[in-house]
Formats: structure tokens, sequence, C-alpha cells
């Protein structure tokens, strides 16, 4: 799933905030693909709604029930996900509620409304059914989150498994995932697909040997692209299965 594409600024580029990046051609040959894992938070479901969460609205509230302002209320908590971060807990809604004495879960449910799909990630599921691959989202989110997610979004309806962190025993960017993801799921890395918003859990994926890799570079709908340089980035999901120009 490994694609080795090299960025050179060449006359035939498009602008990505300051960044001249070559627009790339190329073609998955889906018969060497049996799984596809697919990250959900960035890569399926739209980031905004995680940012919004974690970044503005519990300082916000945080900051209310703490009195404090704002900036020192979100630099509070930063070091408070810093501080765990790699581990499970960083990823534990009822350790955040008890962490921060507000109902983290409660709050999820309150602001589902801003939860949804990243354009054209439901018809590429269907896509995915239509080729027969079996489809599994492996996420770091932890249940509570993705049961109010699944409940918004009708996820589980697209895909054949979804497999939360806890499952696993470790986060995506640990190495000790992906081989008991391996063996919880039965998949053949060499014939598999991961796609991910994260770089440290593709590198994972790549340490562990699975082929075929893809990064998620449009995360939010309210972000530019952010891609990398060492995984095959897309901005949408066209290209894995038409063969348009990728950043």
């Amino acid at each position: 799933m490994y694609f080795d594409r090299n960025i050179r600024i060449l006359a035939n580029t498009t602008i990505i905030g300051y960044t001249l990046i070559e627009m790339t051609p190329f073609q998955l040959n889906w018969n060497e693909i049996d799984d596809v894992l697919l990250d959900m938070d960035g890569t399926l479901l739209d980031r905004h709604f995680d940012n919004f969460f974690f970044e503005e609205e519990l300082p916000r509230r945080y900051a209310a029930l703490h009195g404090l302002q704002l900036e020192e209320s979100r630099d509070t908590l930063m070091a408070m996900y810093r501080s765990v971060e790699g581990e499970l807990a960083w990823i534990d809604l009822h350790y955040w509620t008890r962490r921060v004495g507000i109902d983290v879960v409660a709050m999820t449910k309150e602001l589902d409304h801003m939860i949804g799909f990243l354009y054209g990630a439901e018809e590429f599921l269907q896509h995915l059914r239509q080729l027969g691959k079996r489809v599994t989202v492996v996420t770091n989110a932890h249940e509570s989150g993705v049961a109010i997610k699944v409940a918004k979004t009708g996820l589980d309806r697209h895909v054949d498994r979804i497999v939360n962190a806890c499952e696993v025993g470790y986060l995506k960017m640990r190495p000790e995932y992906w081989p008991n993801c391996a063996r919880l799921l039965g998949f053949d890395p060499t014939r598999s697909l991961y796609m991910d918003d994260d770089e440290g859990c593709l590198i994972a994926a790549k340490q562990f040997g699975v082929a075929h890799l893809i990064h998620s570079a449009k995360s939010s709908s309210h972000l530019p692209p952010a891609p990398l340089t060492q995984f095959l980035s897309v901005t949408g999901f066209s290209p894995l299965f038409n063969g348009r120009p990728v950043i």
C-alpha cells in the first residue's frame, strides 16, 4: 500500500498554502487488496468536530467551571492531553470526565449535530462494497464516542466491523497495536490497505508491513490540506477509485 512519491517543484503544480506540490496521478490495483482498514475521525468523519470539541468548547467550559481565562484554560487542557498522549487514557472519555470534572460523553451527545462524514466518504464506502472488499474501521476513538458517532452517521451500515483501540489494547501509533489488530481481525498485511490522517499511525502500520498506505491530507472541512512526503496523500476519495491526480 506504500507508494513512494517525491515532491518536486515543477511548472505543473498547485498552490496549497505556501507550498508548491506536483500533482501526481496513480492507480490502485484492487486485485492486490483484500482488506481495507480505515481510520474514522479525519479520514471518514470530519475532524472539525473533534478539533472544536477539544480545542475550543471543552476549554471554554473548563474555564467557566474553574474561573480561568480561555487561553489559560486551553493551555491547561493541552498540557493534560500531552501528559497521556499515546496511552489509552488519551482517548478515554470517562477518564477525561473524571479529570476535568465535566461530563464529556454528555457533551459529545449535545454537540452531535456537528458530527458528519467528510465529502465523498459514503460514496467511497459504497464503492468498496461493490468491489467486495472486507472493510474495517480501526479507530483510536473511545467506544462511548464511537457509539454516538455511529448513531449519528450510520457508519456501521457501510462497513463489516468497527474496532476501537481498547479492543486492541493499544493506540494505532504504537507498534504493539498492529500485530494485535492483525490477530483480532485476521487480515494479511501484504494484501491490506490502510488509510489514516495521522502520520504516526501510518508509520507504525508501515513498520508492521501493511502494503498499501494512504494518507488523508484533508482531515477537516475547516482546514487546508496537510500533505505528507513519505506517504501518498489524497485530499478526497475520488483518486482511490478513478485515478484522478492527488496532491
